[in-house]
């Protein structure tokens, strides 16, 4: 049995992206790469014919894990749910305030290979302690995030579509 990858447009977007450049950019470069090395001939003690090798193997594996993900990949709907519910769900911005220190976070709430916490807003995984206490909560309900050391309290503020 699969299991259903979601995604958001966007996400599903930038996997083909990198398919379709891994396919039809990457496997040419190295091609040369392989052409050229193998030119030196001494194959046994030739690091670039070694070091294309290892990139090409890398390159086909990642090829083989994108187009595996890519046929167990569900696409979530802008808003599904959210209009009805107005719950935190997948897809949703949410931002939170520290109970304690008054701190505003906000964040996007995504699935794991999603996830990019440089991103503005960061982009937390399904995965993540705060995903699973805000994961279908409410405007004002209070979430109590717990790590191993210690357990903080946040008041949700706002949720975008």
């Amino acid at each position: 049995m699969t299991n259903v990858i979601y995604v958001t447009e966007e996400w599903l977007k930038k996997l083909q992206e990198e398919l379709k450049y891994l396919k039809e950019v990457k496997r040419k470069e190295i091609a040369e790469k392989l052409k050229e090395a193998i030119s030196f001939w001494d194959l046994s003690e030739n690091s670039e014919y070694e070091d294309a090798r290892n990139e090409q193997a890398a390159v086909e594996k990642r090829i083989l894990d994108l187009e595996a993900q890519l046929k167990n990949v569900e696409v979530i709907e802008e808003g599904w749910e959210k209009k009805k519910s107005n719950r935190v769900i997948i897809g949703s911005v949410v931002e939170i305030e520290n109970l304690e220190t008054k701190e505003l976070e906000k964040y996007q709430i995504v699935w794991s290979m999603e996830s990019d916490i440089l991103a503005n807003p960061p982009r937390i995984s399904n995965e993540s302690p705060v995903w699973k206490a805000l994961l279908w909560k409410k405007k004002n309900d209070v979430i109590k995030v717990k790590s191993n050391a210690w357990v903080t309290e946040y008041k949700i503020l706002k949720i975008w579509e």
